[in-house]
């Protein structure tokens, strides 16, 4: 197979991340960085041997003629770019979320199909080996299940920046939440029927129609329940940022992080310390019968890894013509999930799906 010509958009974190897996895997040749700013994109262009730089994303997709795009940008140009990628014939991988609503996010994947491309959204946790056996062991614990899940991200510097313009388009119950919503569709394998949620504006530099806090609870169709917290800035506790956490009438099951500094990590989420498994039978004398079990998760991917993870799952579906269809849907619906929890915030209102 010839490799697949790939324009990355996008030099910063993730960009920097997925163009290395580009680079180090066979399949893929990187034809073109492109990146608003000069300095992000020629230091990624530097590391990885001269590839040719662009400024402008139309003229990038017009010259280099990719067979793939990868979009690692703030979520409010992805519907744009995605579109016009499909447009140009290429296969697409694009940071989360697919858009910034359910409409859009819903052409993209019907534009997908009928261009006959494959479309892979960046649901990190997906391909992480620890987070897959973490949901499949929730899934052995009986239902209805509670999950209870957070990370309040303690931020200053470069990450408040971050996050500050990530807040330009989205909140952080928005764009960390389908993350968590995506693994509690996993776990529970059944359909959301509302969603709640609350925010706080705890910060005079965020946007007074944003918030930096927020909470989500949303209710599936079995009988389980979820919620999720997120926060984001100087201001937040580190005291409860990390919580990963799974009940079901046979026991529960947790994650812990084994204090990996995720609070300032933008990335934070992917990170593990170890599985904790509870069994919730008594014996004859009503003591437990069995003992916690620990599976440690010392030698987890870092993100670099994780994000190669990705483009061979990428790889893979292009080569071998993969069904995408339940990875899209995920997708749709966990956006629909997330924005839904938005509304619920700004209208006070539960929200019924």
């Amino acid at each position: 197979m010839d490799t697949l010509k790939t324009l990355v958009v996008g030099c910063g974190n993730m960009g920097t991340s997925h163009a290395r897996a580009y680079h180090k895997l066979q399949g893929f040749t990187i034809v073109g960085l492109v990146s608003r700013g000069a300095k992000s994109r020629e230091r990624l262009s530097q590391e990885l041997n001269g590839i040719p730089t662009y400024s402008d994303y139309d003229q990038a997709l017009e010259q280099t003629k990719p067979d793939v795009v990868s979009i690692n940008t703030y979520p409010d140009t992805h519907f744009d770019y995605v579109k016009k990628a499909l447009q140009a014939n290429a296969h697409v991988f694009v940071e989360k979320p697919l858009a910034l609503t359910v409409k859009e996010a819903q052409g993209l994947v019907e534009l997908a199909h009928r261009q006959k491309k494959k479309m892979v959204v960046g649901y990190i946790l997906r391909v992480h080996p620890t987070w897959t056996q973490f949901v499949q062991m929730a899934q052995t614990l009986g239902k209805p299940l509670v999950m209870r899940m957070n990370l309040n991200q303690q931020s200053a510097g470069e990450q408040w920046h971050t996050h500050k313009q990530l807040m330009q388009s989205m909140s952080p119950i928005v764009d960390c939440g389908v993350h968590y919503v995506d693994i509690m569709c996993s776990m529970t394998r059944s359909n959301p029927i509302s969603v709640s949620a609350i925010g706080a504006r705890l910060s005079g530099e965020v946007d007074d129609k944003m918030y930096n806090y927020g909470q989500l609870q949303v209710r599936f169709e079995d009988g389980s329940v979820g919620w999720y917290e997120a926060g984001w800035g100087p201001m937040m506790s580190e005291n409860a940022f990390f919580i990963k956490d799974v009940i079901g009438p046979k026991g529960c099951v947790s994650i812990s992080d084994a204090d990996k500094g995720a609070s300032e990590d933008i990335e934070g989420h992917t990170k593990t310390g170890s599985l904790k498994l509870h069994h919730s039978t008594l014996d004859a004398d009503g003591h437990f019968a069995k003992k916690d079990e620990i599976i440690n998760t010392a030698d987890e991917p870092d993100h670099d890894q994780l994000c190669l993870l990705e483009q061979e799952y990428l790889l893979d579906a292009i080569t071998n013509n993969r069904d995408l269809t339940n990875h899209l849907n995920d997708a749709v619906n966990s956006l629909k999930i997330v924005l839904a929890a938005d509304e619920s915030v700004k209208t006070g209102k539960t929200v019924l799906l």
